[in-house]
């Protein structure tokens, strides 16, 4: 397997690497601060391309693989991880089924502007009993007379106050399996509740989600046939563990970075910190860390982009980058020392934002589930 990068590849993350350096992380403490979703850089991105990526030409996109959106989106994780779960979200789980299953109209009227960043979409999916647990999902969809009475609560949707559309997964037709459903925010019976307060990526809003008899017409029902959701959910849960991965590798490479920088900086004893080998042993091993990690997730990137099986590779790559991340997190933390516990240095948002990778995609303890049981077969 060749790891060199493209001249595309090349192109891409060097694009996305100066627009990180010059637009990004200069801004990335005060949208923390603001804990308002990143409207204007999020626009920016979208007139770069970024939410087609991953999209034919035909319908606005550029057709690149899963290792140029990754390369794209490990360096905006690089500057606020904050920014790039929004754009993951609106790239992949909040566009895809509207492109693969929408009608003309859905197709026209939302999936278009949102790759324009003129529409914000979400997905709702978890559940307040019902997480990795797909079969406890109980948002059900009732068939009437034109469209469908949607009831459940949804909680921990991503972009949730800023939506536009809701992709929601609910249980329907006589087996009672999961359908996938578009719903407009001005849909009557669609609530956006309370905004959950979290540790990390505070310009992310996170928010619960009510349906009480919310109709939806037929032609907002995405699935195909009732109860292919799950199905449909399954084929893109590796690639959202890859680009996981990836976004992971972004924070735990700024995390690096900012250690390694201060360290020649700070001085004790009269010489730099980074003289002493107790530092550079930290240092070293964060180092082999990521680098080991990113061969993980671009190999799984791969594979995806080959269309071989990559669902095994893509639950390593999330379950070792996003581990590994947050241990570089915490240890470029002990070379600040006073200052890693310090809000005038970024070391504490990648502490905060990192463990974001740690849930996203399944919980470690989920993916070695999952790992051990791809072995057994």
């Amino acid at each position: 397997m060749n790891f060199e990068l493209t001249p595309e590849q090349r192109a891409v993350r060097d694009n996305f690497a100066r627009f990180c350096d010059e637009r990004i992380a200069p801004q990335a403490a005060a949208l923390d601060e603001a804990r308002a979703f990143p409207h204007a850089l999020f626009k920016e991105l979208a007139d770069l391309g970024f939410f087609g990526m991953r999209y034919p030409e035909a319908v606005g996109g550029s057709g690149m693989a899963l290792s140029e959106f990754c390369l794209a989106l490990q360096e905006v994780a690089r500057g606020s991880m904050s920014l790039a779960g929004a754009v993951a979200m609106q790239s992949l789980m909040g566009t895809k089924f509207l492109h693969m299953l929408g009608n003309a109209d859905i197709v026209e009227r939302l999936f278009k502007p949102a790759l324009r960043g003129e529409k914000i979409g979400a997905i709702c999916m978890t559940e307040p009993n019902a997480g990795s647990d797909l079969g406890s999902i109980a948002t059900t969809a009732r068939k009437v007379d034109g469209g469908y009475v949607i009831n459940g609560q949804k909680t921990w949707i991503t972009s949730a106050p800023v939506a536009d559309f809701f992709t929601v997964f609910a249980r329907a037709g006589e087996e009672k399996k999961l359908t996938i459903f578009l719903v407009e925010k001005d849909f009557k019976g669609l609530t956006v509740g309370r905004e959950i307060h979290k540790m990390g990526v505070w310009a992310l809003p996170t928010s619960e989600v009510a349906l009480m008899d919310c109709f939806v017409p037929d032609s907002h029902r995405l699935s195909k046939e009732e109860g292919d959701g799950e199905g449909h959910l399954r084929k893109t849960l590796g690639e959202i563990r890859i680009i996981t991965g990836a976004m992971a590798l972004g924070v735990g490479y700024a995390a690096l970075a900012e250690a390694n920088r201060y360290a020649a900086e700070r001085s004790q004893f009269g010489k730099p910190i980074n003289r002493f080998q107790a530092i550079q042993m930290k240092l070293a091993e964060m180092a082999t860390s990521l680098e080991a990690a990113t061969h993980l997730v671009y190999s799984a990137a791969w594979l995806r982009d080959a269309d071989k099986p990559y669902h095994q590779q893509a639950a390593m790559a999330k379950l070792f980058a996003s581990e590994t991340a947050a241990s570089v997190c915490d240890q470029a933390a002990r070379v600040l020392a006073s200052y890693g516990y310090a809000m005038d240095y970024p070391v504490q948002r990648y502490l905060r934002d990192v463990r974001f990778t740690l849930i996203g995609g399944g919980t470690s303890e989920i993916l070695k589930m999952i790992i051990a049981k791809e072995m057994s077969r």
